[in-house]
């Protein structure tokens, strides 16, 4: 049997929102497997809903910036919150942002750059970590650019104009003005930092991880004793409904919980009397996939001597 420490009880219930002995058995289930025990509860129906989506471990900042039709977004990551807060750190973030937005996301080819101050953004980044006396990375980047039309910018809760811990990018093709594009483009923005798609269309969702909701939903179904023609139907019903959730044209817009993206690009573009297409976008959660390792003192004695840490 694997030793199931504390910490990883802790860190499964965080993700999942179950109460602790749920993911304690859980983790007893699975071997101690992280994703087989998320699995596992979600087929008990156990887990909240992308509870582990809304929480991220590492620290550092999201930049973004935009020129015209261009957009870009990147990620620095450092060991605290309070090093996003120095100046030194945020100018760094802002020139790597700039630099991403004229040259590309090559994050190998961004470390090439000179920042005006004549030095790479390798030795910058160098430097940074020996003044300010933390590890520090540039993590990933990602560029937008549109033939005509515009890349709109939008940071949630921003730290400082352009930085802060969920950047988004939108990029819109059409001939319409500039003012509606960056009207539609603020909304859209506002709603995928919220709502957060996981592809631009239902084709593009990963497969990987509908074969993963399938196997789930039919063991949550088969559960039922119905027969095997009605289970197969909720299956397909079930899958249906996660690729309309998380498909970005086929979300209800948050705003109004009622109508599909896609029905209001539709309307944005009838009223400015031109076709306006929403050809992709970025959404950058800082930290999102890094495990960040804690120590718990009191959960670990808690956890030894038998005695649980809340429901």
């Amino acid at each position: 049997m694997a030793d199931i420490t504390a910490s990883m009880v802790k860190d499964l219930r965080e993700k999942s929102g179950a109460g602790m002995m749920d993911c304690k058995k859980a983790l007893n289930e699975t071997g101690g497997d992280m994703d087989a025990a998320m699995d596992w509860l979600r087929t008990k129906g156990l887990a909240a809903a992308q509870k582990k989506s809304s929480r991220t471990a590492a620290e550092g900042l999201v930049g973004v910036a935009t020129s015209g039709t261009k957009g870009a977004a990147v990620e620095v990551n450092s060991e605290t919150d309070f090093v996003a807060k120095n100046d030194q750190f945020q100018s760094f973030v802002r020139e790597v942002t700039q630099i991403a937005l004229a040259t590309g996301d090559d994050i190998e080819a961004i470390k090439g750059e000179a920042i005006p101050s004549g030095t790479t953004v390798s030795e910058v980044l160098t430097n940074n970590i020996a003044t300010i006396g933390e590890n520090q990375s540039l993590r990933r980047a990602k560029r937008l650019e549109v033939v005509n039309g515009a890349v709109v910018s939008y940071v949630h809760n921003a730290a400082s104009p352009g930085l802060g811990k969920i950047g988004v990018l939108v990029a819109l093709e059409s001939e319409a003005s500039d003012d509606v594009l960056q009207g539609l483009g603020k909304q859209l923005a506002m709603h995928i930092a919220a709502a957060f798609p996981k592809a631009l269309n239902e084709e593009d969702l990963d497969e990987a991880e509908i074969e993963r909701e399938r196997a789930i939903a039919t063991e949550k179904a088969s559960e039922s004793g119905k027969p095997a023609d009605i289970i197969a139907k909720m299956v397909e019903g079930s899958i249906a409904k996660y690729r309309k959730e998380h498909a970005l044209v086929s979300q209800l817009f948050v705003m109004d919980g009622k109508t599909k993206i896609s029905d209001v690009i539709a309307k944005a573009g009838k009223d400015a009397g031109a076709n306006i297409v929403l050809k992709d976008y970025v959404r950058f959660q800082l930290g999102e996939g890094i495990e960040k390792e804690e120590s718990d003192f009191a959960a670990e004695v808690a956890a030894a001597s038998g005695v649980p840490q809340g429901s």
